[in-house]
């Protein structure tokens, strides 16, 4: 998929005008779009400017995009008529649901055109990037003031990174009496070779599968990943640990593949109970000791390389299980540089 663009809207903004012009400029945005000329003044050549004028959007003089606003069936109707016909389409969306959006999406589908929505906030912007599983493919944004042109541009480029998933050995299993564990239920259908990263220590974190893998007793669950104790770390991003017991519904896990590829995914709860609990040890091959508390049963898997599944009971010194290096300290879960020893 081509990347998003990031567009200004400038009709009507304040005194902060030149101010989020410049923080456009210095975001990268593609173009920007205005009804007053003067704007356009000093421009950097990677900035389109674009001249709103009573429905047309003109640059250089030439017709840009075709407009439309969607309040009805019938302009519904012409709004998908026109994405499957023209190079460029701004469309703006007057009523409180993402339905039309998604019409206008369907209709596209296949066609070579482009598609740029008008929204008056970032979190709405936010929304349109994910309806469909596709959204537009750009978000001309009416600012409120500044920073917003840079919170938009967060939203629009926002990446899932790959991580390098290292191979580790496992060195030791053994019970550790009882404690509380934590499932976490994502509002996704996670894969047979995905899960969350879990450890004891920030500096190093072991890849828990989801329940994608029959049980003999129960049905499968592949939103859930039976990570591991509450004072466990996790990823919220590819920055950010979080405890597994700060999390609750609403908050974002990374969801991670066996091959490193990953996504942020939503929880939809988390489901704590007391459990007998087994300690998994392993070392990496820099030397990092790691460690993971997980419930003592034989349905909680981690992933190996290749996305191998190991039945944690099953584990013995000497199997190779799959993790994640952080590489830096942690307070309140942002990375750091401070001397810190984790046993």
């Amino acid at each position: 998929m081509k990347p998003r663009e990031c567009w200004l809207d400038l009709r009507g903004a304040g005194d902060w005008r030149a101010a989020v012009i410049e923080e456009a400029i210095h975001q990268g945005f593609e173009v920007i779009v205005s009804d007053d000329e003067t704007d356009f003044d000093g421009l950097p050549p990677t900035i389109r400017p674009v001249l709103f004028t009573g429905g047309e959007l003109i640059s250089a003089g030439r017709p840009f995009a075709t407009r439309l606003d969607v309040t009805d069936a019938d302009s519904l109707e012409l709004a998908c008529e026109r994405v499957r016909r023209d190079d460029l389409t701004v469309l703006r969306f007057h009523d409180p649901t993402h339905i039309p959006l998604e019409i206008v999406l369907a209709a596209a589908d296949g066609a070579p055109g482009r598609i740029v929505t008008e929204v008056d906030d970032v979190e709405t912007a936010e929304v349109h990037l994910s309806v469909l599983e596709r959204g537009p493919d750009g978000v001309l944004l009416r600012p409120g003031g500044p920073g917003d042109a840079t919170k938009l541009a967060e939203v629009v480029r926002r990446r899932s990174p790959e991580l390098a998933l290292v191979t580790l050995t496992v060195t030791g299993v053994r019970h550790c009496g009882s404690g509380e564990r934590a499932c976490v239920d994502t509002c996704s259908y996670l894969g047979p070779d995905e899960g969350i990263l879990v450890g004891s220590r920030s500096r190093g974190l072991l890849l828990c599968v989801s329940e994608t893998h029959p049980l003999p007793y129960m049905p499968m669950r592949p939103f859930r990943v039976n990570a591991g104790a509450v004072m466990s770390y996790t990823l919220g991003d590819a920055e950010r640990t979080r405890y597994l017991c700060e999390l609750e519904a609403g908050s974002t896990v990374l969801a991670v593949r066996a091959d490193g590829r990953t996504r942020p995914v939503t929880v939809g709860r988390i489901k704590i109970e007391t459990r007998p609990l087994l300690a998994i040890d392993a070392v990496a091959p820099t030397g990092e000791q790691l460690n993971l508390i997980v419930q003592d049963d034989w349905h909680v898997r981690l992933l190996g390389p290749g996305g191998v599944v190991h039945n944690s009971t099953e584990l013995k010194p000497g199997d190779t299980i799959l993790g994640y290096l952080p590489g830096r300290e942690r307070h309140v879960g942002y990375p750091i540089d401070e001397l810190c020893h984790e046993l």
